[in-house]
């Protein structure tokens, strides 16, 4: 009568009055404290009667209670006292009071439940130690009893429950991976005295579970791929012996997924999954990845159909953990880049095993670092890599990634494109933002007819090229990273990496910044590659130096008049290759002039990617060894100089708010002997009959010096000219200085090198912003050939003959700066390049002259064609054209450049008074008639001229006789 009372006080105690719900439990506590009593006579019939009439009511009440009611824990107390009195026979008499099958089924199933929910979250404090292994232990037998009759009830293919079983693996799996049991994170007095009262009831319930597994026999097919997950789980619980007899599990799980599929993908795809939480969790050692490799690979030696797919299987699994466990390793630590690193790692090795789902994933973990870092760029082109994956159709997005709502390919991809273009604004990467517009704009237009955002796409992409025009870029620096010794993670040992730096980061930053990263490391001071007693070392060793990077011009922009700020951008992005480059000494050495015996060890490294990419630094992959001779490092040296001193003319030219200290600087250190000896030290060194007698071989290169020495003279007096409109009164005296001693190396340089003469850029024709730097940067920077080492740019002063009457192309070696041509009449005449006059008649200040007597359309005609020819060779990315007719004219000479006049050279008296006459007359020049065929021309148009000695009957003129007179020009 007692226990029918309390069994319905009992199923109200969670919503029944306060003081009746506690008296109920507490009646209930006393009774059962007090059979547990060694004084109180036989209690069996007493506890059969409270487990037949009360637990089944506790099980419930438990279930139904909340976890922040405060009566919970005395239930579950008095549920555990009630379980932990039961011996066998009570479990046995108490099932056999269910009446049918589907009842048993059920109480089983809210028994596994209720276990499961209360090991996952404790009643108890955590530090209620002795009463959580108490219900633990209590609660292990019941377990265990409960399988007792899984066995023998529901297990033969009659009355086999699948979802029973289920719940029981779940159940044993969750018990043994609870956090209380996990006594590798205890003291070793708390292990110690755990592992002497109840012992380690991981390896007692692991057992059972492997038992049980192949007491499933045929029916094991039913939890594959289901029961990998937890199976992996109890495998990565770092207890030897427990690891060993659970592991075999996985190639019982592939043998019987094999007989029944022909393949084990499901378990394949699903542990790949699973190992990928756990070891991000803290499953997981390198001793289970050995374990794991030996003992499957012993299993599949015992069953040779499977061997080959064992093998692979293994090797696929190894290579995922190795990563894990790096990835793992790094994100405790504070470098970001490892963590990037590891990431990256991980989601190549997803990208080359085709899993989607996890390659995506990281992805996005990538992104989230790159964003923590500011490293907007990186952050675009990773997303960049996930829109690659996506179509521009209307299909369901399969769920990858956690989005707000299911939405169309279409959708997200533009959605992503949004988002990448905003990165890419902020990194500065506006080529690439321009390109993912055009796309968009592409689908706006054409397929989805959105002109309202096509119109705003567009305006944005104007914001983008006028960005690329008129803001300013730093270039980033970049360094060579190696990590050498055996102290570092697999994935940076022995080495080395190309690292792009921030905008403005010096070297000296760069590198404390890196190590900080490792406080241990040992920096090396040598830019050689380290030997094997380093490589070999224990210890950790990192080297620190800068590198340059190797322009690669792009197709489209070959040939073709590039403004420097675009030219500019590629200098440091989309690259793949870097030098460094390092001073010897060979031979004899002069101590009065360096220069003489210094050889350039130059080393390329080639990197995996180009960079900017994903990350901000990618490895070399390899790296190859050249040395440049003295004399090479002389061309090169001058050619950088003149090209430095070309950009900067540029950038003056172009902004008049920079400061004038740059460019003061940079003339007065050429110009006064007094600071740096300008060229002189190669004059003493390379022209010299001693050297010339030794090497005969160098007598090209050394023309190649002398004219770009030449060249540079006419660069110092277009930037002195610049410095005297911008320098500030204070200043002036040092200016006049640094023009006294142009004026002298002037006439030094002119005497016996010849003169060069540039272009008057003063003139501005259009609003289309013109570049000085583009239009004569071959000739007077990049005479340097492919032998000296440095990149090889074609002459453009090649010059094309295309007449009417045919002539016989000649090309003489003459003086420095001009050019022999030789007529129909096999008159030889030889023009140089010299600055324009200015005509005070409008419009003719820059372009070819043509008679007055020619039509208008004519006239047109002839300046569209000079205009386009200008676009030809007014670049720095020129090459030579096929068609050209003198192929090898004078490499010194400077390239057909609007508005120059060609005059004769050292002429005689008759040619100065022919000069005379042509400046108060000019002379008529005949362009090819066939204007458009050469408008529709793909190919390089060279500018053309003619001097026009025959008669000219539609002129109504006579040229003079010309038998032996050389004529003079003007374009």
């Amino acid at each position: 009568m007692m226990l029918k009372e309390l069994s319905g006080a009992l199923a109200d105690v969670g919503e029944g009055p306060q003081d009746e719900r506690r008296n109920s439990v507490e009646l209930l506590n006393k009774i059962l404290e007090v059979l547990s009593r060694k004084d109180v006579g036989d209690t069996f019939q007493h506890i059969q009667k409270i487990v037949t009439s009360l637990l089944r009511t506790i099980n419930c009440t438990v279930i139904t209670m909340g976890r922040e009611h405060t009566l919970i824990s005395r239930v579950v107390a008095c549920m555990t006292a009630i379980l932990s009195q039961m011996d066998d026979q009570h479990y046995s008499s108490y099932i056999e009071t269910f009446s049918g099958t589907s009842d048993l089924v059920d109480f089983l199933m809210e028994t596994f439940m209720l276990f499961k929910d209360l090991i996952g979250k404790h009643v108890y404090p955590s530090d209620w130690v002795t009463m959580i292994m108490v219900q633990n232990r209590v609660f292990l037998r019941a377990i265990n009893i409960y399988a007792d009759t899984m066995n023998h009830k529901f297990l033969d293919n009659n009355n086999f429950e699948v979802q029973l079983w289920n719940n029981y693996f779940h159940l044993a799996v969750a018990f043994i991976t609870q956090e209380s049991l996990q006594l590798q994170h205890f003291s070793p007095t708390k292990r110690n005295k755990i592992l002497a009262k109840y012992g380690d009831m991981r390896r007692l319930i692991g057992f059972a579970i492997r038992d049980m597994w192949y007491k499933l026999a045929g029916n094991k097919i039913c939890f594959i791929p289901g029961m990998v997950g937890p199976i992996l789980e109890m495998t990565l619980i770092p207890e030897e012996e427990l690891r060993r007899a659970t592991i075999p599990i996985f190639f019982d799980m592939m043998q019987c997924e094999h007989k029944h599929a022909g393949n084990f993908k499901k378990f394949e795809n699903e542990i790949i999954l699973k190992l990928d939480h756990e070891v991000e969790g803290g499953g997981g050692d390198v001793r289970y990845m050995e374990l794991l490799q030996t003992i499957l690979l012993e299993c599949a030696q015992e069953y040779a159909p499977l061997l080959s797919e064992v093998r692979s299987f293994v090797s696929l699994v190894t290579g995922l953990l190795e990563r894990l466990l790096d990835y793992r390793t790094v994100m405790s630590d504070d470098s970001r880049n490892n963590r990037m690193s590891c990431t990256v790692n991980l989601l190549n090795f997803y990208k080359d095993i085709n899993r989607e789902a996890m390659y995506i994933r990281y992805l996005y973990k990538l992104r989230d670092l790159h964003l923590d870092g500011e490293n907007f760029t990186e952050a675009a082109y990773t997303l960049l890599l996930h829109s690659k994956l996506l179509k521009w159709s209307d299909e369901q997005c399969t769920p990858q990634v956690d989005f707000q709502c299911p939405q169309s390919q279409r959708q997200l991809k533009e959605s992503l494109y949004s988002t990448i273009i905003s990165y890419f604004d902020q990194g500065k990467m506006w080529e690439e933002a321009i390109a993912l517009c055009k796309e968009l704009a592409d689908q706006y237009e054409m397929e989805v007819f959105d002109y309202e955002l096509l119109g705003e796409n567009l305006k944005q992409q104007a914001k983008f090229y006028e960005n690329i025009m008129k803001i300013l870029r730093p270039k980033p620096d970049y360094f060579a990273v190696g990590y050498y010794g055996c102290g570092f993670p697999q994935f940076l040992r022995n080495k080395v990496f190309i690292h792009r730096g921030k905008e403005y980061e010096r070297r000296e930053d760069f590198q404390g910044q890196l190590m900080s990263q490792f406080p241990s490391a040992v920096r090396l001071n040598t830019t050689t590659m380290p030997g094997d007693d380093i490589k070999n070392s224990p210890q950790q060793y990192i080297q620190c130096f800068t590198v340059q990077p190797v322009l690669e011009i792009p197709p489209r922009l070959k040939n073709k008049p590039v403004p420097d700020q675009i030219i500019n951008f590629y200098k440091s992005n989309y690259v793949q290759r870097f030098q460094y480059s390092r001073p010897v000494r060979k031979g004899k050495v002069d101590p009065d002039n360096e220069f003489a015996s210094m050889w350039i060890e130059r080393t390329t490294f080639y990197t995996a990617y180009k960079l900017p990419g994903i990350l901000r630094w990618f490895e070399a992959t390899s790296m190859t060894h050249t040395t440049v001779s003295p004399l090479e490092n002389a061309i090169e040296t001058m050619s950088n100089t003149n090209e430095k001193i070309l950009t900067m003319i540029n950038q003056y030219q172009c902004d008049e708010t920079l400061p004038i200290n740059p460019l003061s600087m940079l003339l007065n250190g050429i110009v006064d002997p007094a600071v740096m000896g300008g060229f002189a030290k190669y004059e003493k060194a390379f022209f010299i009959d001693e050297y010339t007698q030794e090497h005969p071989e160098d007598k090209e290169k050394l023309s190649r010096l002398k004219d770009l020495i030449a060249w540079q003279i006419p660069l110092l007096g277009r930037g002195i000219v610049l410095h005297g409109k911008r320098v500030t009164d204070d200043l002036r005296p040092f200016h006049e200085r640094m023009e006294e001693c142009f004026k002298q190396l002037k006439k030094k340089v002119e005497k016996e090198y010849g003169v060069r003469e540039l272009p008057d850029m003063d003139d501005r024709r259009s609003t289309r912003p013109r570049s000085m730097l583009r239009s004569v940067r071959q000739s007077i920077c990049s005479l340097a050939g492919s032998e000296c080492g440095t990149p090889t740019k074609p002459h453009p002063d090649n010059v094309s003959l295309d007449l009417a009457v045919p002539l016989t192309p000649t090309s003489l070696p003459r003086s420095s700066g001009s050019i022999s041509v030789v007529d129909d009449t096999g008159h030889e005449h030889e023009v140089r390049l010299r600055s324009k006059k200015k005509k005070q008649k409008q419009g003719r200040g820059s372009m070819i002259f043509i008679s007055e007597e020619k039509e208008r359309t004519s006239t047109l005609d002839c300046k569209r064609l000079s205009k386009k020819q200008e676009f030809r060779s007014d670049t720095n990315l020129s090459e030579p054209s096929e068609e050209s007719s003198l192929a090898n004219s004078n490499s010194r000479s400077l390239p057909t450049i609007t508005g120059l006049s060609l005059t004769v050279a050292n002429g005689s008296e008759e040619v100065e008074s022919a000069r005379i006459r042509r400046d108060s007359k000019s002379m008529s020049v005949c362009l090819p008639s066939d204007r458009t065929s050469d408008r529709r021309s793909k190919g390089v148009i060279t500018l053309l001229f003619k001097t026009r000695l025959s008669s000219k009957p539609e002129e109504g003129k006579t040229a003079p006789d010309s038998a032996t007179e050389k004529t003079s020009t003007r374009f």
